[in-house]
């Protein structure tokens, strides 16, 4: 058979993307601030990355943390820290036992390529295509992603893995692909995911029930 391919957005679904960022909110802001600045970040991200397509991450982060009103000092936090986030904890071990059942990994990711290497190195498990928004001039939810690996692997992946729900699994379900939605917030899947996971865990039997070896 023919190789088996699930493809990833890295943050929010394998990195813990809003911890990080919240907790750098509630740096700069207080505590009492961050849920609510939380909320308008994932207002002002895709306002930003629609208005300027080829803007590298690092500055859409900054450019949100000034749209937020973070002191000048302040506005780069996000891009400085983002290195640093953490992998939820069930991902290396879901990922290790996709691996171990014959799936190739890929990330389709929103940001640079010197952030996905950090984190590949926090997530601990190699993947075999990566394709970042710094890279093609796009941004997700545009389907240039899922277009750039079609032309990396000679066709679009069987399976598309994501927390989001508008960057995803929207374009990926237009695009005919099987999705999993991991709803670590418990959402309302709008539009409806092919499978939803709270998380990781059993990631890798619901990827071989949607495409069987």
């Amino acid at each position: 058979m023919a190789d088996r391919w699930a493809t990833f957005d890295c943050y929010g679904t394998l990195i813990d993307w809003n911890g990080g960022i919240r907790g750098r909110l509630a740096c700069v802001f207080g505590e009492d601030d961050a849920d609510g600045l939380l909320e308008r970040y994932h207002e002002l991200e895709p306002q930003i990355e629609e208005e300027q397509p080829s803007l590298p991450y690092r500055e859409v982060l900054t450019e949100a943390m000034r749209r937020l009103g973070a002191p000048d000092a302040e506005h780069d936090v996000l891009a400085r820290s983002l290195p640093d986030w953490q992998p939820f904890p069930e991902v290396r071990p879901a990922l290790e036992r996709a691996r171990g059942n014959g799936w190739r990994l890929a990330i389709l990711s929103n940001t640079d390529r010197d952030y996905i290497e950090a984190s590949l190195g926090h997530i601990g498990v190699p993947f075999d295509a990566v394709i970042v928004a710094g890279e093609i001039g796009s941004y997700k939810p545009a389907e240039g992603h899922w277009r750039a690996f079609e032309r990396e692997a000679g066709r679009l992946p069987d399976a598309h893995v994501a927390a989001s729900l508008f960057h995803d699994v929207a374009p990926a379900t237009a695009l005919g692909l099987p999705t999993v939605w991991i709803n670590r917030l418990g959402e309302p899947p709008d539009p409806p995911p092919t499978r939803e996971l709270p998380d990781l865990s059993r990631l890798p039997e619901t990827l071989d029930e949607l495409v069987p070896a």
